[in-house]
This record gives C-alpha cells, structure tokens and sequence, in this order.
C-alpha cells in the first residue's frame, strides 16, 4: 500500500504459492458460477433489473406488495390505539397469510416504532425519512472511525466508507420502510461498525444489535457469532452480555409464540416449508435482490457479491474476520432456509456487505503474486 511492503492488515500477503493457487481457482469457480446461477423470486420465475425510469404519473406508480399492505393495516389499527396482538392473527386470515407455525408472524416492535414514526404506506413520512438518515449516517460514521482505529491506508478508508454509503443508503427506501429486515439490517451494520474489541469497546454494538434482534429474529446468528467470537478472545464480560441477550430475546420470543398460539385454530393455514434448500442462487439472489445490486444484471451482481466476501476474507483484522465469518455463514443460511418470495431476508445483512470490496484489489494481488512467486 505504501511503496514499502504489503500492508500489516494484507490477510494473504505471506502465503505460499500452493494455498494461493487454491484460493484463487476456489474463488473463480465461484465467480463462474455465480455469473451463471440466475436469480430467482416469487414462484421461481427469473429476476430481472429494475427499471431506473421515474414515473410521473400515478399509473406507473408501482402497486402495493401484498406482505407490506398488511404491515400498514398493522401499523393503521395501532395508531387508532388497538394492541398488536388482539388483531394480528386476524389480519393475518384476512390476508389469506398463514399463522402456524407462530414464526410466521412477525414480532410487534417495527409495528409501533414505524406508528410512532408516521408511517402511512410508501406516503412521505418526514419523521421516518429524519431517523433512517440518522441512522445511515451514524453507519457511516462508525466505519469511517472504525477503519480509522485499525490502521487501514487513507485512501483505502475513503473508498471502503464510500462502499458503506452505497450499501446503507438503501435504508432511506421510504416504500419499505415498514419491512423489518430493513430496519433490522442498518443495525446490524451499526452494531458491527460500533463494535472495538481492540479498546474493550463493545457496549453500543450490544444495545444496536439487541434493538436489531427486537425487530426481526434472523439477527440472532449474528448475536450468537458475536458471543462467540468475544468468547474465544477471552471476554468473558462481553461474552456475558451477548449471551444475556440470547437468553432475553429467547423469554421475548417465546412469549410472542404464544400468544399467537392462543388465537390460532387448527383450520389456520400453515405455511410452507422454509427449508428450500436453493444453494448459491439463493444466497444470491437473496443478497442482489435485497441491495442496490439490483439494479445490474445478475452476470455482474452475482460475481461482485462473491468478491465482497472474498474482500472482508482478506483483510486481517478483526472485523475482516467477524465480517468473513457472518456473510459466509449467511450465505449457508441462505442456501439452504428461505424460499424465493423470502429474497428479502438478505437485507439483514447487505447495508456494509460492500465494504469487502475495498480489500479485493489487495487481496488479489498478495495471491497472485504468492501463486506464481519463484
């Protein structure tokens, strides 16, 4: 990086040249076949871009989902002072959505928040549109400090704290802001930006995930990544407290459960299986479909995403690793749990996914250089 050697945070710098070889024809083989998996939502039909032409009128106004009309109907029936759970298992049949098992009924907490926000559908919301700016610069802030605190290159900070803003700025899409991956998501991005397990620094990444995990369950194997990985540092005090978050959210979540179980009858639909088992154009598919990646074709989308996490694999460091480990173990996730209509769960984790692009120009260059050093 500056003339003088590799960089002290270059994962792959001292590698011999049979493990670089290995990497590098692992990772074309994944970019190959990435480029060839299409993307896929609904029934199974093919994704296709977006256009970027704007509407003018209201006809070409894109239409309401089904999933987010009933979040407003939610959202409607608390600000006329009901309580969620007297009403969500109805709203449910209304909408022909099933209610076994439990989990298909989304916890209350975006509910309330987006009624004390003022949001009314994909309509203005001044208040809302304020707290996801704030919350999309606070992102920002944490990685702009965060790469500064590990000594990554000026030049290299700009550019990765540029790749945040291109991920975290989907957070101001006001059309979803009553879905709670993405509300769920721009807090995970901020747990991990705040987290400084350097300088004993973790409390803030604690309490953003905890409210991330209070919105939408699928935060919980990054909690529990996040416990474990303060375990095998030997912080027992931030392991404790990740771990007394598993333990709250697990007396939350079962509360929740069951007083949806209370309203539920046997003749109540139950949903369809969510272990799809759809491989890496699931993950795929989740993740381009749930970011701005969307907006390329797939044959571009799907390399680029594999390449972030090639990025965060090659920066040494302990957020290089955390990030490494939880959009990898995500990407399992996603290969297997999660049907094409559920491409939306990749919002979870997609707001700083973008940041492991900085480090792939380094990363490719150490393994290069390793495969076919004399």
């Amino acid at each position: 990086m500056n003339g003088r050697g590799p960089a002290p945070y270059d994962r792959f710098a001292a590698w011999g040249r049979w493990p670089a070889r290995l990497v590098l024809a692992v990772l074309a083989l994944l970019l190959a076949a990435s480029a060839w998996v299409p993307l896929t939502v609904g029934r199974g039909e093919q994704a296709k871009a977006p256009s970027l032409v704007i509407a003018h009128n209201k006809a070409a106004e894109r239409p309401r989902d089904e999933d987010l009309k009933l979040y407003d109907r939610a959202i409607s029936r608390i600000l006329h002072g009901e309580n969620y759970y007297d009403f969500i298992v109805s709203e449910h049949r209304r909408a022909d959505y099933p209610v076994r098992p439990g989990a298909a009924v989304r916890l209350p907490t975006l509910a309330y928040l987006d009624a004390a926000m003022g949001v009314d559908g994909d309509k203005p919301a001044p208040i809302a549109m304020a707290v996801a700016l704030a919350l999309m610069v606070g992102v920002i802030a944490a990685w702009w400090g965060r790469l500064g605190d590990l000594g990554v290159d000026p030049s290299l900070r700009r550019i990765g704290t540029a790749l945040v803003f291109f991920g975290a700025s989907l957070g101001l899409n006001r059309y979803y802001f009553v879905l709670h991956e993405l509300w769920a998501g721009m807090l995970v991005g901020l747990s991990l930006g705040l987290h400084r397990p350097e300088r004993g620094k973790w409390v803030g990444a604690v309490l953003a995930a905890a409210l991330a995990l209070s919105i939408r369950e699928h935060v919980l194997p990054y909690v529990l990544l996040m416990g474990a990985m303060a375990g095998w540092r030997g912080a027992w005090r931030e392991a404790a407290a990740w771990g007394a978050l598993v333990a709250l959210f697990a007396v939350g979540y079962a509360w929740h459960l069951h007083l949806i179980a209370l309203q539920t009858l046997p003749t109540d639909q139950v949903g369809p299986s969510w272990l799809a088992m759809r491989g890496l154009g699931g993950f795929l598919s989740n993740t381009v479909l749930s970011s701005n990646l969307r907006f390329l074709p797939h044959q571009i989308a799907g390399p680029l995403t594999i390449l972030m996490i090639f990025g965060w694999a090659s920066w040494r460091s302990s957020a290089g690793e955390t990030g490494m480990l939880l959009f990898s173990g995500y990407a399992l996730l996603f290969s297997i749990a999660g049907r094409n209509d559920n491409f939306y769960w990749g919002a979870v984790i997609t707001p700083v996914m973008a940041l492991g692009l900085a480090f792939v120009p380094m990363g490719l260059g150490a393994l290069v250089r390793g495969a076919f050093k004399k």
